[in-house]
């Protein structure tokens, strides 16, 4: 089910461990200290009444906690100032809401205090991190590393904790999958929480002694200021391919979304893979916002066939320069422009790992760690190889059953580009939808992506939400339909729901030698239809579709089929 995150806090987030999650010791500040700190940083605040000691901060009334100073900000279809008596019942110290907001409070109990400014949104972030003391300037709080693009955030957060493990540190995550405190594992709602929950687990992950974290930050929570408060040692950029136009209208759009976290506010250094235009736009974005030495720039594809070296490319800026495939994986290396190397595998498929690879260890790299250590622990295979549930999942081999998040058309693309087999008589096969209430456009652009790439397409329901299946279905077809007719790869194209339905078919479809990929949804086992949340695993329908039909699942997966397997 992907995040729908352009809603407002009270609409979007509802409550969850997640944000309940704060640090157990808070520096208690009075509402007359948080007015004049706001004041002194250029947000213009009322104190209307003083109220008592403020120890925490939240925009979502269901989310109090006895001391917190509540946030009533506007959202598209309600008021968080509707929701006040919620909030004081619950405990708070005091609100901090708008004009429109004051009207909507009513009367408030005496010993609740009331702050009113405008531009909520905006100071929520800073607000948050003068709250919880997330960043102090002791030296406490973990090394922050960033990672934004359209694909490949998830893999490489994953990538730059599992080497920070290796090196020793204890390691803190926010992604779109969960939410790493410590060894405590929080399903996510959001690619990237709200601020004050963001600040509040970066708080609470240096209480817990974690010294190094890697977060996920996405076009939105940059849009929507989750972020803001945050500075960042390290931030990364993958890529810029089409997602979200629905938000953004357009690539530049999109691209200056994703631009606003190279900025000295929100990053000390940056690496930019400059593999395109796009990474090249924002490598000379970030150079000018926050000077060329601080901002490298990763050049990945030189190492697979491109033979002259990128006229970008200085001192302290790493090319990719040798790629070897090895197993499902492959063997790479880095070299900087001083001359520094970084040798390394993934057993990870796909080549778009090996530049997730490369710019997690470029990333730990420029983060200052010992750099004898760095290349001991790179020179281990399962360093940058973790587990990432439902990116290239690999269920079964024989036939390959792999499950992917990809769910655009560049990152579709890449997937089946991934898996063509080895042997001569292996067919590739794609099982996938498009998401309801999502860019329309990309729809037709996907079919046809995978009637070029496939020998079988099978399309079937992504997350509808609350859109009707049938035509969404019916665009990808559409699309797949054109590029058939234009002499596509694809020898057959179905169009079958439910989602389980197609899974199993195409399995059935399948011999020993062919590739299957199941992609869109990934790692979620929900499946969001007309408001209602189905249970649906990918993972696990392949695999118990794998079983029924005989084939060999891989044993990390076979505690997955349950019955099944008997």
């Amino acid at each position: 089910m992907k995040a729908q995150e352009n809603m407002s806090t009270e609409e979007s987030i509802g409550s969850g461990t997640a944000q309940s999650l704060r640090p157990s010791t808070v520096e208690g500040k009075s509402a007359t200290e948080i007015a004049w700190w706001l004041n002194e940083h250029g947000f213009a605040t009322e104190l209307v009444r003083e109220g008592t000691t403020i120890g925490g901060i939240t925009m979502d009334s269901r989310e109090v906690q006895p001391g917190d100073l509540y946030v009533a900000l506007p959202g598209a279809k309600s008021h968080g100032a509707q929701f006040a008596d919620l909030a004081v019942s619950s405990g708070a110290a005091a609100l901090l809401t708008d004009r429109a907001g004051v009207d909507l409070v009513g009367e408030l109990p005496g010993e609740v205090g009331l702050l009113v400014s405008e531009n909520l949104r905006e100071l929520v972030g800073p607000l948050s991190a003068v709250i919880y003391n997330s960043q102090p300037q002791d030296g406490s709080a973990p090394t922050l590393f960033a990672v934004t693009g359209t694909n490949g955030k998830t893999t490489t957060t994953y990538m730059i904790n599992s080497i920070m493990q290796k090196l020793g540190h204890t390691t803190g995550l926010i992604g779109t999958i969960e939410i790493l405190a410590g060894s405590q594992p929080i399903p996510s709602k959001l690619t990237t929480p709200e601020s004050p929950h963001v600040h509040s687990l970066i708080s609470l992950m240096s209480e817990r002694g974690i010294s190094s974290m890697a977060m996920e930050v996405s076009s939105h929570a940059l849009d929507y200021h989750r972020v803001d408060g945050v500075r960042y040692d390290v931030s990364g950029f993958t890529n810029l391919t089409q997602d979200h136009l629905d938000l953004h209208g357009t690539m530049e759009s999109y691209c200056a979304s994703k631009a606003a976290l190279f900025t000295p506010e929100k990053s000390r250094r940056a690496v930019i893979c400059a593999d395109d235009s796009w990474g090249q736009t924002m490598l000379d974005r970030a150079r000018t916002a926050m000077g060329a030495e601080n901002v490298v720039a990763l050049t990945t594809h030189f190492g697979r066939g491109v033979q002259e070296l990128p006229a970008h490319l200085g001192r302290q800026d790493w090319v990719l320069t040798e790629v070897e495939r090895e197993g499902i994986g492959h063997r790479f290396t880095v070299v900087r422009g001083d001359g520094a190397r970084i040798e390394s595998s993934t057993q990870l498929p796909a080549d778009f790992n090996v530049s997730n690879a490369a710019l997690a260890a470029v990333m730990v790299y420029e983060s200052g760690q010992n750099t004898a250590d760095l290349a001991a622990r790179l020179a281990e295979a399962e360093t940058l190889t973790p587990v990432v549930p439902g990116r290239m999942q690999l269920i079964g081999t024989a036939p390959t059953a792999i499950v992917d998040f990809a769910h655009n058309p560049d990152a579709l693309q890449r997937a089946l580009e991934a898996i063509d087999p080895a042997h001569e008589d292996g067919r590739v096969m794609i099982v996938f939808g498009a998401t309801g209430e999502r860019d329309q456009l990309k729809r037709p652009i996907m079919g046809e992506i995978a009637a070029r790439h496939a020998d079988v397409v099978i399309i079937t329901d992504d997350d509808p939400h609350d859109e009707a299946p049938e035509p969404i279905r019916a665009a990808v077809e559409a699309g797949a339909r054109d590029a058939q007719k234009d002499g596509a790869r694809a020898a057959e194209i179905l169009n079958l729901a439910p989602r389980a339905a197609a899974i199993e078919k195409a399995i059935d479809l399948a011999g020993p030698h062919d590739s299957i990929l199941v992609a869109g949804r990934g790692h979620e086992v929900a499946q969001e239809v007309a408001g209602v949340n189905l249970d649906l695993d990918d993972r696990v329908e392949v695999a118990r579709a794998l079983a029924h039909h005989g084939f060999e699942v891989l044993p990390a997966y076979r505690s997955m089929l349950g019955d099944a397997s008997a």
